[in-house]
């Protein structure tokens, strides 16, 4: 529970630091005209609620207890912090970068592609994700998500392993 404190204190410094940038450089220099696409449009807050391991393992944990604050920009990039059990109960961190899509032309559906470092596999399940040798691994994460007013809901793959369901707020 320790680390688990210790990383949302950590992310929601770094994402208010990241907010307070820009204004400090508006303030430093003359006013722009032009909307800065990388300024900040909406947060979101998401936890699981349901997942499945396609080839489970009598090892293998289906709660994830998973909590995620991510930062929304003006360009539909992202960026955000998710905290979890991995699939062997071990807690687990993704720190990542990302992009949206919307699905259709539809302003609902949207897919969402995310990559980043992903930590917290130990011993003795270390080798069950690639290029963990130093404790941490890049990682790619697709998501198609629905989104009505405040609610979001995701489905999320993890590898070809498995897909974990989050529903949360953007606000």
């Amino acid at each position: 529970m320790s680390n688990l404190l210790h990383s949302l204190a950590a992310m929601i410094a770094a994402l208010v630091i990241s907010c307070s940038l820009p204004a400090q450089a508006e303030e430093a220099g003359p006013v722009e005209t032009v909307d800065n696409p990388w300024s900040i449009d909406g947060w979101s807050i998401q936890t699981s609620i349901y997942t499945k391991h396609f080839d489970p393992e009598p090892d293998h944990v289906n709660d994830q207890n998973l909590i995620g604050v991510e930062a929304y920009f003006r360009n539909q990039w992202l960026g955000g912090l998710a905290v979890f059990d991995n699939s062997f109960g071990q807690p687990s961190q993704f720190l990542y970068m990302g992009r949206s899509w919307r699905l259709f032309g539809s302003e609902y559906w949207h897919f969402k592609l995310m990559g980043g470092l992903l930590h917290g596999y130990k011993e003795p399940y270390e080798d069950k994700i690639p290029l963990n040798q130093l404790g941490v691994a890049p990682a790619i994460v697709p998501a198609l998500g629905f989104r009505y007013k405040w609610f979001i809901a995701e489905a999320n793959l993890g590898g070809l392993a498995v897909v974990t369901v989050t529903a949360g707020v953007r606000f």
